[in-house]
């Protein structure tokens, strides 16, 4: 390994494992699955939160602002 690689290693595995834990805690308050999100923030970064925004956030609030009109 370089010494670039050395240094980098580190950074990835915290950005894996916030993406991984923000996307459970909020998947959890949504009831979206959130294992699989949570498991998949782990492998990968940023895919899972692009999705993640795309399936479970805009749908979560476009319900919400469907209730809040009352329709």
């Amino acid at each position: 390994m370089t010494t670039l690689e050395l240094y980098l290693l580190p950074v990835l595995v915290i950005v894996l494992l916030v993406q991984s834990t923000l996307l459970f805690i909020d998947a959890k308050k949504k009831n979206g699955f959130a294992w699989f999100w949570g498991i998949w923030g782990l492998i990968q970064f940023p895919l899972p939160t692009l999705l993640y925004l795309l399936v479970v956030i805009y749908p979560h609030r476009k319900r919400q602002k469907l209730d809040k009109t009352g329709r």
